[in-house]
C-alpha cells in the first residue's frame, strides 16, 4: 500500500482561521496558532489546503506559514547556539518575532509575547532597510558661483571651496542593531535591539549618563549595617556601556565598576576605562584567594572581521583583558598586561574637529 507524502508547514502568524473554501463568503473550520504544525493537502493560487494534527481540514493564506526548510533553519540555529555564553538578559517591550537572520525582511517564525524574558547571546548591525543603496540618489556637487564683470569673467570660488564642493559624499546608510536571543523554551532567533530592555539593577541603571548600559555583572557583596537591603548586603558591579548609536564596530566603549562606599552609604565609581573598543561577553570569576575577577576582549589592532550574512563584527585577533578587585581597588592581572588603546571614538573625533573648525572661523 502506497502512502502519499505531504508537505509540512508551520504557522508563523499569531493566529489564523481555517476556512472551508476560498471564497468571499466562507465558514471557519478551525483556529491555528503560532508554531503549530500543519500538513499540506493542496496548493491554490495564494492559499493552502491543510490538515491539523487533530484532522481538521481547511484553507488558509500561504503567507501565514513557513515551510519545513525555514523551520529546520530555526531548529539548527537553536542547536548551534545552545551552549553560547549569555552576555545579558532582557525583557521584551512588546510582542515581537524571532527572525532567522538580522533584518526586518528576513524570515520570521516564533512570536514572543511582550514582557517575555530572553537571554542575549551576540549583537550584530545591519542596514536599517533593504534598498539598493547603489541606486539611491547621489548628492550632486554644488555648482561654482557665476562669474562677474568685476573678476574679469573668472570664478570667485576659492580653490579649497571648489575642491570640497566636488568631493561631497552621500551620508552613510542608516544601520540598526539586532540581538541573537534565546527564550525560556530554547527558541532562538534575532530580535531588533529597539524592541527590548536590557535587565539592569535600578540602583545602577540611573548612572548610565545618556549611554546604553549593556550589562551589569555582580562582582561580590559587602556588608553595610546602614544599607536598606536584605541582610544589609550590597552587591558591587562591573558594567559596560556603549554610545546610543547603532552600527558601531564594537560592543561597548566603556567599562565602569561601581563599589559601595561604607562611609557615604552609596554607590561610587571606583574604576572607569573609556573610551575603548570592547567586545562581549564579560566574564566574572574568582581568584584563588576569593577576590572577584572579570575579563573582556579588545581588538589586537584595527583588523576586524564582519560576517557578511549576520553582520557580526569581531576582532581578527583578540586580546583578553583581565582585572582583579582587591579591597575595592582594581588592578590588571593575567597573561596580557600590555597597554590598552584608549582614545576618542570616531564620533567624538568628528565632533571635536567640527568644534575646532568653528572656533577657527
Amino acid at each position: 500500500m502506497r502512502h502519499e507524502l505531504h508537505e509540512t508547514v508551520y504557522v508563523s502568524a499569531r493566529q489564523m482561521y481555517l476556512h472551508d473554501r476560498v471564497a468571499a463568503v466562507s465558514n471557519r473550520v478551525a483556529e491555528v496558532k503560532n508554531g503549530q504544525q500543519l500538513r499540506v493537502l493542496a496548493h491554490g493560487r495564494r492559499f493552502l489546503k491543510v490538515e491539523t494534527e487533530s484532522k481538521q481540514i481547511g484553507w488558509l493564506e500561504e503567507r501565514a506559514v513557513i515551510d519545513e526548510k525555514t523551520f529546520e533553519g530555526f531548529q539548527q540555529l537553536a542547536k548551534q547556539h545552545k551552549d553560547d555564553p549569555v552576555v545579558a538578559t532582557a525583557t521584551l517591550r512588546d510582542d515581537i518575532y524571532l527572525h532567522i537572520l538580522p533584518g526586518r525582511q528576513t524570515d520570521r517564525f516564533y512570536l514572543l509575547d511582550g514582557d517575555t524574558k530572553v537571554q542575549l547571546l551576540v549583537r550584530a548591525s545591519v542596514l536599517k532597510a533593504a534598498p539598493n543603496w547603489a541606486s539611491a540618489p547621489k548628492l550632486t556637487p554644488k555648482p561654482a558661483p557665476p562669474s562677474t564683470p568685476a573678476t574679469g569673467g573668472k570664478s570667485t570660488a576659492k580653490p579649497a571651496e571648489a575642491e570640497a564642493a566636488s568631493t561631497i559624499e552621500p551620508p552613510p546608510p542608516p544601520m540598526e542593531d539586532w540581538w541573537l536571543a534565546r527564550d525560556g523554551q530554547g527558541h532562538t532567533g534575532w530580535l531588533l535591539a529597539g524592541g527590548l530592555y536590557v535587565d539592569l539593577p535600578d540602583e545602577i541603571a540611573i548612572f548610565s549618563e545618556g549611554q546604553r548600559m549593556l550589562g551589569a555583572y555582580a562582582l561580590n557583596q559587602v556588608f553595610d549595617p546602614e544599607a536598606n537591603t536584605p541582610n544589609h548586603q550590597v552587591t558591587q558591579y562591573v558594567t559596560v556601556l556603549a554610545p546610543p548609536k547603532s552600527g558601531q564596530l564594537f560592543d561597548f566603549d566603556q567599562v565602569r565598576v561601581f563599589c559601595w562606599s561604607l562611609k557615604r552609604h552609596r554607590y561610587e565609581t571606583s574604576f572607569r576605562l573609556h573610551p575603548i573598543k570592547g567586545y562581549l561577553p564579560v566574564r566574572v570569576m574568582s581568584s584563588p584567594s576569593g577576590a572577584p575577577v572579570f575579563n573582556f576582549q579588545i581588538a589586537n589592532g584595527d583588523n576586524l572581521t564582519t560576517d557578511s550574512t549576520t553582520g557580526i563584527t569581531r576582532p581578527a585577533s583578540a586580546r583578553t583583558i583581565t582585572y582583579v578587585m582587591v579591597n575595592q581597588q582594581l588592578r590588571r592581572t593575567g597573561s596580557d598586561l600590555g597597554p590598552i588603546p584608549v582614545g576618542q571614538t570616531e564620533a567624538a573625533k568628528a565632533k571635536a574637529a567640527k568644534a575646532a573648525a568653528k572656533r577657527a572661523k
